[in-house]
């Protein structure tokens, strides 16, 4: 079972990565799973090429990261090669280990400017925005994909030797199709098929919520890494967990403070970067939404942090219910 990989002239270590989520892996979120350990990449939430090389603010904003997060890759989105280009420069300027390229996206706007998962409709065009990558940039590029629009035209393994023959350093394939969605299962067996056909590193991606998850992944498939999404918004020391497995030592196990010390962390960074508090508010309901599933009464405490009106109140509403569960001597959960 592989434990690392090498990207162009970097060893990613372990070989664990946080997947880019749109309105998730900000700087915030990134720096908190990066600091529980076992993570050997990150990756920005997308970015739209078209905002950024016009100037678009928020995209500027989007792609900050600190030097805390290295190895880190900033994704970026877009149905034009020239475009493309410009902000690959712009994620080289910025000094970034490297630039991702999205071609996985569902939805419905990102298909409907020709990125995402539209380029799995027109392979031609996707040649041409990574050949004007590759054109424009030293650094290395990657590409996140998935394993075909639908069930009648699953492409993996063409769109893997494209992007190889491209110049591409790695690829990650979500072994789902555009219309799947986040539906149904993942088809791993896609994955190997591709480590099959490629000499670059192949990422799996899909379904990796547990430990296991992972160690069996990769064993099945033979593929040079495991990236976890949504995973890790429900526990986010899964990385550190995995690189233990990994090492032959016993997965760390949170206690009750260490999950009620890791919302008030995040709490904190996200006041130093959400312009206002309702903004704030609506990230710290987002990660509780997940973060607290299989914690005692945790749907009774989920719905009232959700109808919460002030970050003071979710802070009382935090202490009050980490208090509760502790003095009814709850250890937490797995």
């Amino acid at each position: 079972m592989k434990t690392q990989f090498d990207l162009s002239d970097k060893t990613i270590s372990p070989n664990l990565i946080l997947a880019p989520m749109a309105g998730v892996t900000d700087l915030p979120f990134r720096n908190m799973v990066k600091s529980l350990g076992g993570v050997g990449l990150v990756v920005t939430e997308f970015i739209s090429s078209e905002g950024w090389t016009r100037g678009n603010w928020k995209s500027e904003k989007m792609a900050e990261f600190t030097q805390a997060e290295r190895p880190v890759g900033i994704q970026i989105f877009g149905g034009n090669p020239e475009r493309m280009a410009a902000a690959a420069e712009r994620v080289q300027e910025l000094g970034a280990d490297l630039v991702d390229i999205n071609c996985g996206c569902p939805a419905k706007k990102v298909i409907k400017g020709g990125g995402g998962s539209d380029l799995l409709r027109d392979l031609p065009r996707l040649k041409a925005i990574l050949a004007a990558v590759r054109k424009a940039v030293t650094i290395p590029i990657t590409l996140k994909f998935r394993a075909g629009w639908d069930h009648q035209s699953i492409n993996c393994v063409e769109v893997a030797k494209l992007a190889e023959d491209c110049g591409v350093s790695s690829v990650t394939l979500h072994a789902r199709t555009r219309m799947q969605g986040y539906s149904g299962q993942a088809d791993w067996n896609l994955i190997k098929a591709v480590k099959e056909n490629v000499n670059i590193p192949v990422i799996g991606s899909g379904d990796v919520v547990t430990v296991a998850d992972a160690l069996m992944r990769l064993e099945q498939t033979g593929c040079d890494g495991v990236m976890i999404g949504r995973g890790a918004m429900a526990n986010p020391w899964i990385f550190r967990q995995i690189a233990e497995a990994m090492s032959g030592l016993a997965p760390y196990e949170p206690t009750l403070e260490d999950k009620r010390e890791l919302l008030f962390r995040y709490l904190e960074l996200m006041k130093g970067r959400m312009p206002t508090e309702v903004a704030v508010m609506g990230k710290m309901k987002q990660l509780c939404s997940h973060f607290t599933k299989g914690l005692p009464n945790g749907a009774e405490f989920r719905q009232k942090v959700f109808y919460s009106t002030t970050v003071d109140e979710i802070l009382f509403l935090f202490d009050e219910y980490f208090t509760g569960v502790a003095s009814r001597g709850h250890a937490g959960f797995r």
